[in-house]
């Protein structure tokens, strides 16, 4: 059995690495979500657009942690961050997985609301440019039996999970060299 190098870092103690993977599959999933709207055409709901508001937040800051280097409080600041994020992202999806198998009722701009009734013909116009059908309600896609948002909530777990556990150990340098 191997025994450990006390001066080897860790995995978890390597910021930036830890913060470009963060990087690398935020950034995925949120590629995801687009390819599945604009590519397969699948309409997100108002929870699923919702949903996306993390993911650009986080993926500016996950960039900054790359780009500021090891080391750094703020570094292990904007872990911690990313991790409350995430897990703020983590509950979103798991409300809208709730919504879709009917635990918690969704907003009422996620469809299946009776629009207000329209005083004019102009009135009605307007109406149907700004009336969403796609109801929170009706998973677009289904794998392995989670939809999209039951994906986005075990993604978005495991990103927080892991920015908090890497923001919660000191930092040490990473060597390439064996």
């Amino acid at each position: 059995m191997r025994t450990r190098d006390p001066h080897e870092p860790r995995l978890l103690e390597a910021h930036r690495f830890i913060a470009g993977a963060i990087l690398v599959i935020a950034g995925a999933t949120i590629l995801a979500a687009l390819f599945s709207e604009y590519v397969l055409g699948m309409r997100p709901c108002l929870l699923c657009l919702y949903q996306r508001w993390p993911y650009y937040a986080a993926l500016p800051i996950a960039a900054l942690i790359v780009a500021i280097g090891p080391g750094s409080r703020v570094t292990r600041a904007g872990l911690a961050l990313l991790g409350l994020i995430f897990a703020a992202s983590a509950v979103l999806a798991g409300y809208h997985v709730g919504v879709e198998w009917g635990f918690f009722l969704g907003p009422t701009g996620c469809g299946g609301a009776a629009a207000p009734t329209a005083a004019s013909m102009d009135d009605f116009m307007r109406q149907l440019e700004t009336v969403r059908v796609v109801s929170c309600t009706e998973p677009a896609w289904v794998f392995l039996g989670l939809s999209m948002a039951g994906w986005n909530a075990v993604v978005s777990a495991l990103l927080a999970a892991l920015a908090f556990a890497s923001a919660a150990t000191p930092a040490r340098p990473v060597s390439l060299t064996s």
